[in-house]
């Protein structure tokens, strides 16, 4: 496949832009079959339900059987209102798969344990198994479009590209040992950059394993303005140089580099979206490198009722809590079930402060003991809404009635803040 792109930095690609790429994108193939690979709810910036209603209505007006396997990867499956509020109601029900990351995988292939060892820096040691969902390895798909948005992320550095196959449609040694090496590295030293030692990994995984599958990529890069979500990027193509063209543009619009360290910030999220502090938590990834030592980040959850998005891996994060890097690796050596299950570890580490500053959740569907339990402070929410009012505060710095100053941000999983440039 040839690489489309389309770019429009003011004011985002309009529905005749885009519909015309994705059109051109499967123009002149024969097709039968095929599989699209979008995100889920937890994406809703991303544009790739639009997207994959498109492709959708595009393909079965010419015959085409269509399939739609959201890249969970450790998430809870979408329910019905979901998959509706996301990619519209004119996808039926039964044309959405399940992907099961932990039983509906196959091993296509091994990164081996000395490029793990060199690209880690010597920090992990064991080679990587590449699972994918075995819906991916039916033979009668002519194409599998993987859909998504390329933005900072807290594990791989830039989010997207083979990630939405290997860990959104990946088992779960993969997403395992892929999130323990970010981890290990430092979430300081991936969040907004390519080539992190994981992207390295994924990149080994894509070149060998992934390109003998049907896949091409359809690549966003987002930003949202006054609750429209604004679609500044399209890149369709089987390359990595698609990627990289995504990466640059995400890189100028979704890196928020601040002239000081934020004392006191207050970060919105949304019901629909977040209901998990394993996605929440976003909170914490995506500001850590902003906030000032001895600071509070104050997370407003109104959706938020569990820690994990299934029960054990919330059992795991009640039980260990969000303790701190040192301590989750230390309990990562004594504690199997620790060992059997490092995306929980890693998402562990990645949610812990390490005592640089507090983290206060007002969560009003979570006990003040179950808030203090995992590790966090509490804070009663309609106390805390009615102190920091989402509905009047603006993106960016506030200075409140009472003098008080903080930085509020909308929507975590939109950007990476920081105060140097990366």
């Amino acid at each position: 496949m040839n690489t489309i792109i389309a770019e429009r930095e003011q004011g985002g690609l309009g529905f005749e832009q885009i519909q015309a790429c994705l059109e051109r994108s499967i123009q002149g193939k024969s097709l039968k079959k095929v599989l699209l690979i979008p995100p889920d709810i937890t994406r809703a910036n991303s544009g790739a339900g639009l997207i994959a209603a498109v492709y959708y209505r595009l393909l079965t007006a010419e015959g085409v059987h269509v399939d739609i396997l959201p890249a969970l990867g450790t998430h809870a499956p979408m329910t019905r209102a979901e998959q509706i509020d996301f990619f519209g109601a004119d996808i039926p029900a039964e044309r959405f798969l399940t992907h099961d990351w932990r039983n509906g995988v196959t091993k296509i292939g091994e990164v081996p344990a000395d490029f793990v060892r060199e690209v880690s820096g010597g920090l992990m040691d064991e080679a990587m198994a590449v699972e994918v969902s075995d819906y991916l390895l039916d033979p009668s798909y002519d194409l599998i479009l993987s859909i998504g948005q390329v933005v900072p992320h807290e594990v791989v550095g830039m989010a997207n590209y083979t990630k939405n196959i290997v860990v959104g449609c990946g088992g779960s040694r993969f997403i395992n040992r892929s999130h323990m090496l970010g981890a290990f590295y430092g979430i300081e030293r991936i969040m907004g950059r390519d080539h992190s030692p994981v992207r390295q990994v994924f990149d080994y995984a894509e070149q060998r394993f992934v390109r003998k599958l049907p896949v091409a990529y359809v690549l966003t890069v987002t930003v949202t303005e006054n609750e429209q979500v604004n679609i500044l990027g399209l890149y369709i193509g089987t390359g990595r140089d698609a990627f990289e063209r995504a990466v640059a543009l995400s890189q100028r619009h979704n890196l928020n580099c601040l002239p000081a360290p934020i004392k006191t910030c207050v970060v919105w999220l949304d019901q629909h979206e977040f209901h998990s502090t394993w996605l929440g938590n976003k909170a914490i990834y995506r500001t850590r490198m902003a906030m000032a030592d001895g600071g509070r980040l104050i997370i407003l959850a109104p959706g938020v009722k569990t820690f994990g998005e299934d029960g054990e891996i919330d059992r795991l994060i009640r039980k260990y809590g969000y303790a701190g890097r040192e301590r989750i690796i230390a309990l990562c050596n004594t504690q199997q079930e620790l060992r059997d299950n490092l995306s929980a570890a890693a998402h562990l580490i990645h949610g812990s402060a390490d005592g640089r500053f507090s983290v206060i959740y007002a969560a009003p569907q979570l006990s003040r003991a179950e808030i203090e339990g995992v590790g966090f402070g509490y804070m009663d929410f309609d106390q805390a809404v009615a102190q920091y009012d989402p509905e009047t505060l603006q993106q960016g710095y506030n200075t409140l009635s009472d003098g008080e100053e903080i930085y509020f941000i909308g929507n975590p999983a939109l950007g990476l803040w920081t105060v140097e440039s990366l």
